[in-house]
């Protein structure tokens, strides 16, 4: 083989891999609807006002246990009406956010939708035979979800953040003034 040849193969296994790694990349940033959408969605068509629930030292510790880390805002960004707060929350798979819309009504969760997928692995979590195991869902007194959730092989780090977005949603819930007392 003549040094051209091996350049020229060189050159074309490099190309190769670049525009896979460009286009897993690409495929890796799932935008399955709009959180704008999804708020709207979740009030008939008809989204009220956001509103601001404010994290104090102790919410904030709080969180820190439900989550794992420090979330690193002072509130957070929610929709509510009657007994319904609809919240868009990220939180880190395994190297990028994934961002999920949560409908909470009467303190469990009546819808949990993933809205927007990154990661390159574990994007079963946006179907709904997975989703589905998140409605009615409670928070107990130990601050874990009331039933089990199926993991799925090959997403557990996926599995595990939208559990952490679960529990998240439904702490929040309970600090707003539509959630439990």
């Amino acid at each position: 083989m003549t040094l051209k040849r091996c350049h020229r193969k060189i050159i074309a296994i490099v190309s190769v891999m670049f525009i896979c790694s460009v286009s897993s990349v690409a495929l890796a940033n799932d935008i399955l609807q709009s959180p704008a959408d999804f708020v709207n969605q979740s009030f008939g068509g008809q989204a009220p006002a956001p509103q601001v629930l404010w994290l104090t030292p102790e919410r904030q510790a709080e969180i820190q246990k439900i989550i794992g880390r420090k979330l690193g805002v002072l509130r957070m960004r929610y929709w509510g009406r009657d007994n319904k707060t609809v919240w868009i929350l990220d939180e880190i798979g395994k190297v990028r956010p994934i961002t999920t819309g949560i409908v909470v009504q009467a303190d469990k969760i009546e819808q949990l939708k993933v809205l927007i997928y990154r990661e390159s692995h574990g994007w079963e979590v946006q179907h709904d035979f997975f989703t589905k195991q998140f409605y009615g869902q409670r928070l107990t007194s130990r601050q874990q979800l009331s039933e089990k959730v199926d993991g799925i092989s090959g997403a557990t780090l996926s599995v595990n953040a939208l559990r952490r977005q679960a529990r998240l949603a439904l702490f929040l819930h309970g600090h707003t003034p539509y959630g439990r007392k």
